[in-house]
């Protein structure tokens, strides 16, 4: 993830998550966090078209992924696995030896990917989004 992406990385947020990032924080993330690993993903070629996004922190033995947003035209094409992939593989080859995240209860469909990848369930945040009191998710990949 470089400036040059972040009108496209703030769109996607927009779009995916009814509690998007402001500005700041994805500047933050690129260019002060030393924790930070931010991604996005294009299609190669001339005219590359914008995929996916992802922010994860490596603290200490641990990958926490703080967001991840694929183009809802784009995901059947796995790119949320396969940011998840990397992110792992790039936490591990970095001393983390577990992942965590907060995911909403309702998201279906990223719980799911991410028992895929053998992360577990293991706790509740009670009325953790302020947008609607949605409970979220904690869960845990140990060991990775």
């Amino acid at each position: 993830m470089e400036l040059g992406d972040l009108a496209q990385v703030i769109a996607l947020d927009q779009q995916s998550f009814t509690l998007p990032w402001p500005a700041s924080a994805f500047l933050y993330e690129m260019g002060q966090n030393q924790a930070a690993r931010c991604w996005v993903v294009e299609t190669a070629g001339a005219s590359p078209q914008f995929l996916g996004m992802m922010v994860a922190w490596l603290i200490l033995d641990e990958i926490h992924i703080a967001t991840l947003a694929v183009d809802p035209a784009q995901r059947h094409l796995h790119v949320g696995q396969r940011l998840l992939a990397f992110t792992l593989m790039d936490g591990a080859a970095n001393g983390a030896v577990k992942a965590l995240l907060e995911v909403r209860r309702g998201n279906l469909a990223a719980r799911a990917m991410y028992q895929k990848f053998g992360f577990a369930e293991v706790g509740v945040r009670k009325r953790y989004y302020s947008d609607n009191g949605e409970d979220a998710i904690l869960m845990n990949l140990d060991p990775i």
